[in-house]
């Protein structure tokens, strides 16, 4: 029997994970409806940075230019006691995932601006419909779709659509988990924090760095945000409650405190929060998947939570795009969580740790820890919160860790192809699996019917060629800032299989052929 879809794919929340999910699939063919239940986007400043991962995300969706436009590099990051004393700092080397004249591997946002962008970038794309101020009030699913029942929050019509599946994007509090039965557990600390958004004045003397004021009683979060903004978060007392700060006249004292007056900075608004390490039981329940807060929500320490969200959807939305399509079996969803939760848990981990610093919890055992570097490694060391990603779990071939390749990013200088055109390498691979030789034609190690399983994924084959040696032929790249072939030869590999999401797949040294599922 044939089905009658209204879109592919609905989209509930349309923060930034749903953003992200909703551009993923519309830029990859998808017909996509989004419900936002709000018109507006949320005034205050949640999240505080993204990195070069996220900006390859945006780069693969054709936007980071102009995401780039709205956002500011961020110096470095620094924990600090009130007298002066430098407990840890972590400075943020040029990224190896987008090279062009350094790329900076972090960057300060202002996420209300931001947002708007992104916003922006959904509107020129005709295959996506949002529908604002639309409360999803019901969802029912079968073997074939999902139902979605939604309400204007206006006028009060309600409206059914049917799609094939649906991305629940809705935060913390998410309906659509309450809805499935999905537990989430974990822990909420008890300590309420105010946050406090602020108008920049005048500069003061390093400004630009991300401070942590270590103290037992009263750590503080010093943030540069984009667009001439400033925050500051403090954790309040056991004394203290909400109804002590009932407006900023209230609120001035704390950033007195921090030596700050009228002449540096403008209140521009207020709020509290409680920091929570929570996660789903589990992300996906039949044709609907749960992803970013909905899913899992971390301290914000490691500047990862919002991050974290736009991952999972593009991890979710460049598979489901293919399933869609009919070049990917449906099993491939089921590979979502897996390579997801494993590296949410590092980050939440991270940020506890980072938290543990802050408070002055953390032992001096613990932060060398935090900085310390691995034995018997081949990967130039970066601490945890810089160093380059890695999926620990999911579609790979071979053993993980420090010596492998699997699992890796691949870096992202400047290449060349053989009629001289030099662009990122991203822009030369473009959305597909795709096999690398250094040097070397990758398909000539392949076996013919390794060969067949690639070419069933629409694989392309290129070899790198080093910048003073000529091409062979039209599929090829030059390596003209001698980083691919240079990495390729420090985890001893001649070829790598790469996915879309520019993960290396499989190498030679323990199998080209196709990961299984």
């Amino acid at each position: 029997m044939t089905q009658r879809y209204d879109n592919d794919v609905a989209v509930i929340g349309y923060g930034p994970t749903g953003l992200v999910g909703a551009l993923t699939l519309a830029t990859k063919g998808a017909d996509v409806v989004a419900f936002e239940r709000d018109k507006d986007i949320y005034t205050r400043a949640r999240a505080v940075t993204v990195n070069d991962w996220t900006m390859r995300i945006f780069q693969d969706l054709g936007i980071d230019e102009r995401i780039e436009e709205v956002i500011e590099p961020q110096r470095a990051l620094r924990w600090v006691t009130y007298d002066g004393r430098e407990v840890m700092r972590v400075e943020h080397p040029p990224s190896a995932l987008g090279t062009r004249n350094a790329r900076p591997r972090f960057y300060n946002i202002y996420q209300p601006t931001m947002e708007a962008e992104l916003r922006r970038c959904g509107e020129e794309l005709d295959n996506l419909e949002v529908r604002y101020g639309t409360e999803v009030i019901g969802i029912e699913q079968d073997a074939d779709g999902v139902t979605i029942m939604s309400r204007d929050r206006e006028t009060g019509v309600e409206t059914t659509t049917r799609t094939r599946y649906v991305i629940a994007a809705d935060g913390g509090s998410s309906s659509v988990r309450k809805a499935l039965g999905i537990p989430m557990t974990g822990d909420t600390v008890n300590t309420l924090w105010v946050v406090i958004d602020c108008k920049v004045h005048r500069w003061w003397p390093d400004r630009d760095f991300l401070t942590f004021w270590t103290d037992k009683e009263r750590p503080v979060v010093d943030i540069a945000l984009s667009a001439g903004n400033h925050r500051w978060e403090i954790p309040l007392r056991p004394d203290e409650t909400e109804a002590d700060f009932p407006t900023s006249a209230e609120v001035w004292p704390l950033l007195e405190a921090m030596g700050k007056t009228t002449e540096d900075v403008e209140i521009l608004q207020h709020a509290f929060y409680r920091h929570h390490v929570r996660a789903a039981e589990s992300w996906h329940q039949g044709r609907v998947f749960l992803a970013g807060d909905a899913a899992h929500l971390m301290p914000p320490w490691a500047g990862a939570g919002m991050q974290s969200g736009m991952r999972d959807a593009h991890n979710l939305g460049w598979k489901l795009a293919r399933v869609l399509r009919g070049e990917l079996a449906e099993e491939w969803l089921d590979t979502y969580e897996v390579e997801r939760r494993p590296n949410v848990k590092f980050f939440t981990d991270l940020a506890v740790g980072l938290g543990r610093v802050i408070k002055q919890e953390a032992s001096p055992e613990e932060i060398e820890a935090m900085n310390a570097v691995p034995r018997d490694t081949v990967t130039p060391f970066e601490p945890p919160l810089t160093a380059p990603p890695v999926l620990a779990a999911g579609w790979l071939r071979g053993e993980r860790g420090d010596a492998s390749i699997i699992g890796r990013m691949l870096p992202q200088p400047i290449v060349g192809d053989t009629v001289g055109r030099m662009e990122r390498v991203d822009e030369f691979l473009a959305d597909d699996f795709v096999l690398l030789g250094a040097d070397v034609d990758p398909a000539t190690l392949l076996t013919p019917a390794e060969k067949a399983e690639w070419d069933a994924l629409g694989a392309r084959y290129l070899a790198v060629r080093p910048r003073d040696a000529y091409t062979q032929g039209p599929d090829e790249l030059v390596d003209l800032q001698d980083v691919l072939i240079a990495w390729f030869e420090r985890y001893g590999v001649r070829a790598v299989a790469v996915r879309p999401d520019r993960f290396v797949a499989a190498a030679d040294t323990s199998g080209l052929a196709v990961p299984t599922l």
